[in-house]
């Protein structure tokens, strides 16, 4: 049962609430911190959206996907273990009529080692904290984005990225550090 609701903050499907179901670990990316994401990826990407494949690792509430998707993503794959999100998730996509998103439900470490390479523009990481998610994804997670792709990611602590990702933004908002960081592997 959802205990609260959230908005899609820009695109064509602004407005739209987001039911904010009650699990685990689930906490909302904020309003405030989307719309700053958004005009980031915006900056970089000349705000352009229809050609970026967008992966959403903790898709959760589905915030930080169905904004991508809003916006025109050409393709969003969300990944969600919760049983109640993914059914949420699965609901809104089918309200919208949003076909560029797809959902896939499990462990977002497992389902990353599966996925196809050099794929993704975007990835979107905002996992549970206290559990050092990040530091089990950043080896796999270079094998799926493509050159130059953007990573942003949520954590309890500022970011000091590892070659060959670099940070491109920062700030904070309450106890949530965020932050967009570039995939730069060095030329072969």
């Amino acid at each position: 049962m959802a205990n609260k609701y959230i908005r899609i903050v820009g695109g064509q499907y602004r407005r739209t609430p987001i039911a904010v179901i009650d699990a685990p670990g689930l906490r909302p990316t904020p309003d405030r911190v989307r719309e700053t994401l958004f005009n980031w990826l915006s900056h970089f990407w000349d705000g352009r959206y229809d050609d970026k494949r967008v992966l959403d690792l903790f898709a959760g509430s589905g915030a930080l996907g169905f904004e991508a998707a809003s916006r025109g993503a050409a393709h969003v794959q969300m990944v969600e273990r919760d049983r109640a999100a993914v059914t949420a998730l699965r609901a809104l996509r089918d309200k919208l009529g949003a076909a560029s998103v797809r959902i896939h439900a499990g462990d977002a470490l497992a389902a990353l080692t599966r996925m196809e390479a050099g794929r993704y523009d975007l990835a979107l990481l905002d996992p549970p904290f206290g559990q050092q998610w990040l530091d089990k994804l950043w080896e796999p997670l270079q094998g799926r984005l493509a050159p130059g792709a953007l990573v942003y990611a949520e954590a309890e602590a500022p970011l000091a990225p590892a070659p060959p990702f670099e940070l491109l933004r920062r700030d904070r908002a309450g106890a949530v550090h965020y932050h967009l960081l570039r995939h730069a592997p060095s030329a072969p």
